[in-house]
Order: structure tokens, then C-alpha cells, then sequence
């Protein structure tokens, strides 16, 4: 059975990318005023996944400086109601394939976005460029190549930054970060190039990606090896789209066969995930992943082949020069992290995305940091999924990260 769920998975990414379904688009207005082509959801993310847990909820859009319409969510109060003054905010940052609703897949005691609400804290969902709520964009179509002519190099250059100014503006003050995995890769290359630190207190990085020369995952190092998402860029799929209607049902199919564990369906990506419900893989499901753009998973599988951090490589001295000014990508420099900019780093020795040998180099990186603006956290049995839905992350992982926003 577990071969069977490893040759769906296949199937899943690199056949569901042709076969994606499309969203009805209406032009709207952006912000800057031009029409905008815009998803229409049947739902939002408030609607569906907050509010329906007694939580106040308010959606917002951010118009990114090249033109993408990014929602967010907002969670002013806890579950109470009460809101004691005024509160620090906080931006959680999904990872690769998924959006905001990472944050609330497990129930309201155990999810960070609810627990940090209810803990005095002012609460921000992202939701990148090309995911089911950010779909908009003041001139382009997702019917559109030009739409999906990004790599993560824009999500650092325009889409945390709109972010970030966008939750100090409305808040008055400084925020908190926490981002996942691709979170956590966006986060360290802006912070490496001084970005966003003047509206920043602190940071917290879960399963933190700088580099991935070592990455233990086989079918991300398979599909890496084998250029397989450039193959889906030469085929003319701009949009990478795990997320064909007919894979889903047989996934879930499959999960709800008696004795089928279908954590296992996650394993193959993220190692051994220690401390997961059966049952969440099937709300995970109804919700991720989500799209992002060929382009880039090519970036990230140039990361894996060359072990390095560097802006998207266009493999044509020409291409990079016009680019880049140079022949070659120019690097993100992990040395360059301010020393007293507070981090929260924890990482897992199952992880097989976040590679212990990978954030060792990155800790390597960051060993002038000053020592009282440091805290890492090991937990030897954990995995890449366990850090947004592990049962019990909210004592191993979020009480200690919540401690340490209070102490900034």
C-alpha cells in the first residue's frame, strides 16, 4: 500500500500540473484602481475556517508592487472576544504548495494561529502569489504565462514586503514573524540583503530552508536530479498545480480504506513525521497543496543540484546578465543577518526537506549571532509536516515560540 500512495504522489505532481483545474475569473478593481482579474471564491478563509470556530475574522487584500493582489486574514481577538490592549501582531508565512490555512488545520487548542490569538496576540494569515485566494492581479489572467513568470526571488522582492508594511500599517507597530519551511527561505534572504528589519521585533523560523544541497526527501531529490519541473517548462506548464480534482478523490479514496495509515501520503516528501492524526491528512485534503509556479520549482531544484543560495539562475550568461547585471546569479549571503536580530529557530532530525545536515550550514552561517538573540530548538523525532500539524507541537513547539515573542 505504501508503493500504491508513493505512485500516486507521482502522479499528483507531475501529471496534475496538465490537468489543473481553472478558476472563474471577474475583473474587479485593484487598489491601485486599474481592473483586476480575480478569482471568485466560494468561500474565504475566514468564512470556512476561523469564524465556524468562534473566532473573529477579517479579510484583507495587499497589492504587491508587481501587480498581484495577495488576500490575508486577520484575527484581532481571541476566542473570548476580549481584546486587552493593544496587541502585538504577528505575520505566519505558509510553506511550498500550501497557504494560510496551514495555520488552522489542526483544531482551535492546538493550532498556532488560534493559540497565538488567544494569547494576546494580534494575528496575521499570508497567502502567496498563485495559492487559491491570491489568484488576482491588476492586468494579468492565471490563464496568463506571463502570471506565473516568478520564483521564490519574488515573493522576497514583492510579496513580503507588501505583507510586512500592510500588518505594520494597520497595527502601529513592529511585528513578529513566523514562518514554515518556504517561509522561513524568503525570510532569511530578505533579512540577508537587510530588508523588512526596520518593521521586524522578531522572527521564528520552523523547519528553516537556506540551503538544500543535502536534502534527504527522495522524490524531491528524484524530481530535482531528473529536471522533471524544467520538462513541465519546456511542455509549456507555467502553473506547477498538484491539485487535480481526480487525483484528490482517489487520495482520499485510499485514505479512508480501513487500515491504511495516510499519514504515510506525506512521508515521502517530509521524512517521518512523528506525531500526526490520520484523520488530519484527510482535512489536509479538503484544503493544500496549492499551486505556485513552474518556474518556481525549477529555482528550487537548482537549489538542491547546486547546494547553493542564489537568485534564479536563467542558464544563459546572456539572460543572467540582462538579469543580474552578471553572468552568473548573484547569492544570498547568510553571513550578511544582522547578529541582534532575535531568532527562533527549530528544526527536526526526521525532517527530510529541512535536512539536519543543511540547517547545520546555515547555523554554521549565523555562529557570530549574538548568543542572547538566538534560541535553537532541536526536537530529534520531528518532521517537516509535524511543525503545522503535529498533535502535540503546541507544548513542544508553540508554547516555547510564544515565550519567546513576549521576552522581544
Amino acid at each position: 500500500m505504501a508503493n500504491t500512495i508513493t505512485s500516486v504522489i507521482l502522479v499528483l505532481l507531475f501529471c496534475g500540473s496538465a490537468v489543473g483545474s481553472r478558476t472563474k475569473l471577474i475583473s474587479v478593481k485593484g487598489q491601485d484602481g486599474m481592473s483586476a482579474l480575480a478569482p471568485v471564491p466560494n468561500d474565504g478563509i475566514c468564512a470556512s475556517m476561523v469564524e465556524t470556530k468562534g473566532y473573529v475574522c477579517e479579510e484583507h487584500k495587499v497589492t504587491t508592487q508587481d501587480g498581484y493582489i495577495l488576500s490575508m486574514q486577520r484575527i484581532p481577538a481571541g476566542r473570548s472576544g476580549k481584546t486587552a490592549g493593544k496587541r502585538p501582531p504577528v505575520l505566519l508565512q505558509h510553506g511550498l504548495l500550501m497557504d494560510g490555512i496551514t495555520w488552522l488545520l489542526l483544531p482551535p487548542d492546538q493550532s498556532l494561529a488560534f493559540l497565538l490569538a488567544d494569547n494576546g496576540f494580534d494575528v496575521w494569515l499570508a497567502n502567496t502569489r498563485g495559492s487559491k485566494y491570491s489568484r488576482g492581479h491588476t492586468s494579468l489572467s492565471p490563464n496568463e504565462q506571463a502570471y506565473w513568470d516568478w520564483s521564490w526571488d519574488e515573493l522576497v522582492a514583492y510579496d513580503l514586503p507588501a505583507t510586512f508594511q500592510y500588518v505594520h500599517d494597520k497595527a502601529g507597530q513592529k511585528l513578529h514573524y513566523v514562518g514554515h519551511s518556504l517561509g522561513t527561505l524568503i525570510a532569511l534572504a530578505a533579512f540577508s540583503k537587510h530588508q523588512l528589519l526596520n518593521v521586524l521585533r522578531s522572527t521564528a523560523l520552523l523547519c528553516p530552508i537556506a540551503y538544500m544541497g543535502q536534502i534527504a526527501s527522495p522524490l524531491a531529490k528524484n524530481a530535482a536530479d531528473n529536471f522533471l519541473a524544467e520538462a513541465l517548462y519546456w511542455l509549456g506548464i507555467d502553473e506547477f498545480s498538484p491539485r487535480g480534482a481526480a487525483v484528490i478523490k482517489l487520495l482520499k479514496d485510499i485514505c479512508n480504506k480501513p487500515g491504511v495509515d495516510c499519514t504515510n501520503l506525506l512521508t515521502s516528501f517530509t521524512g517521518q513525521n512523528c506525531c500526526l492524526k490520520s484523520s488530519i491528512v484527510d482535512v489536509f485534503l479538503d484544503h493544500e497543496p496549492q499551486s505556485t509556479s513552474t518556474k518556481n520549482m525549477i529555482h528550487l531544484a537548482q537549489m538542491i543540484r547546486e547546494g547553493s543560495i542564489a537568485m534564479y539562475d536563467y542558464n544563459d550568461e546572456v539572460e543572467n546578465i540582462k538579469h543580474y547585471g552578471q553572468p552568473t546569479p548573484p547569492v544570498y549571503n547568510m553571513t550578511s543577518i544582522p547578529n541582534d536580530l532575535p531568532f527562533f529557530l527549530s528544526y527536526g532530525g526526521a525532517d527530510a526537506l529541512a535536512d539536519v545536515k543543511d540547517v547545520k550550514l546555515l547555523l554554521d552561517n549565523l555562529k557570530d549571532h549574538d548568543g542572547d538573540k538566538l534560541v535553537i530548538q532541536y526536537r530529534d523525532d520531528y518532521a517537516h509536516a509535524d511543525y503545522v500539524m503535529g498533535q502535540n507541537a503546541k507544548q513542544v513547539v508553540y508554547d516555547p515560540l510564544m515565550a519567546f515573542f513576549r521576552l522581544q
